[in-house]
């Protein structure tokens, strides 16, 4: 690791790239940091972006591999986002990476470039869209290549770092950057991708075009959180609603939280959940997991997840 890295006043961020695929990639940070979300594919997808948003779309370059990809929070840094990035690309190039591509926020395509990009959700991962840096970099050749994306912004005192790898591996391809599916899965899938995952989306619910009701079930993913929730006493979930990008910005706000009441009150009406270990929240369309232009990519959007909140 260079001198640089080590320093304490610019003591953020190195990034630790095995030369081996098989071990775990790790970023190390200081003691203030906090890790507040990660997934992992083991046969996956990444779309890397190598330009900005141009006539309506990324140009990006699919690798193909392991996909993990690590939202971080560094309380009270005074680094700037340049600062940040800049850390990273030094060490970057002192592995042997070269970069792809290198932008900041206008620049890259503001508000399209962002949400061009799957990138975990609030309050994981915040990104200001007047101020945020990203970087794509790629290590080797051919089917053996490493890539590293990160996403770096600031909120408040705090940065907010997204880092994608993507190493060679895998078998068939899988989109990057959603949540388990529990979409024709048991109750043991859901309860797995929630506790590693922290989040799951709950694709068996039935909601009406446009409208917040939610149809009359049953619906195997909630009697699965029920049971979650009366095996783990101490453990609470947060039910948070997505939108796609059709309509304005508060109708869709509106709605998102509606839904996720309306599965709230669902849980506790007819599976006897303690409303105190449920809270029930809506962010319209600021967190998509595949791009609004197609209609696949909207029904994806169309989402209520379950998020495994901390312990008190």
């Amino acid at each position: 690791m260079t001198g640089s890295l080590c320093t304490a006043t610019l003591g953020l961020l190195a990034l630790l790239l095995p030369i081996d695929a098989a071990q775990a990639q790790t970023l190390s940070l200081p003691a203030n940091a906090e890790m507040t979300r990660e997934l992992h594919d083991a046969s996956g997808t990444y779309a890397v972006p190598i330009g900005p948003w141009r006539d309506g779309e990324v140009d990006t370059f699919a690798a193909e591999g392991t996909v993990t990809r690590q939202a971080w929070r560094v309380a009270g840094s005074s680094l700037t986002t340049l600062q940040v990035i800049n850390q990273f690309a030094d060490q970057l190039s002192s592995e042997g990476f070269e970069t792809l591509y290198r932008c900041e926020d206008a620049a890259c395509g503001g508000f399209d470039f962002r949400f061009a990009l799957p990138v975990l959700p609030p309050p994981e991962m915040f990104v200001d869209l007047f101020d945020y840096r990203f970087i794509a970099a790629r290590q080797g050749q051919g089917a053996q290549a490493r890539y590293v994306t990160l996403l770096v912004s600031r909120s408040g005192a705090a940065t907010y770092v997204q880092i994608t790898y993507v190493t060679p591996g895998g078998d068939a391809a899988a989109p990057a950057g959603g949540a388990t599916s529990t979409e024709n899965a048991d109750d043991g899938a859901l309860v797995a991708a929630l506790r590693t995952q922290g989040h799951v989306v709950l694709e068996d619910l039935d909601f009406g075009t446009g409208a917040a009701a939610l149809g009359e079930g049953p619906f195997a993913s909630l009697a699965a959180l029920a049971d979650f929730l009366d095996e783990n006493p101490a453990r609470r979930i947060a039910l948070v609603g997505h939108t796609d990008t059709v309509g304005g910005y508060q109708s869709n706000l509106a709605l998102s939280r509606q839904r996720a009441e309306a599965v709230m009150r669902r849980l506790v009406a007819q599976h006897g959940v303690a409303a105190d270990r449920l809270e029930a929240e809506g962010i319209a369309y600021l967190a998509p997991v595949a791009p609004n232009d197609t209609a696949p990519g909207r029904e994806a959007n169309r989402r209520v997840e379950a998020v495994l909140l901390a312990h008190e």
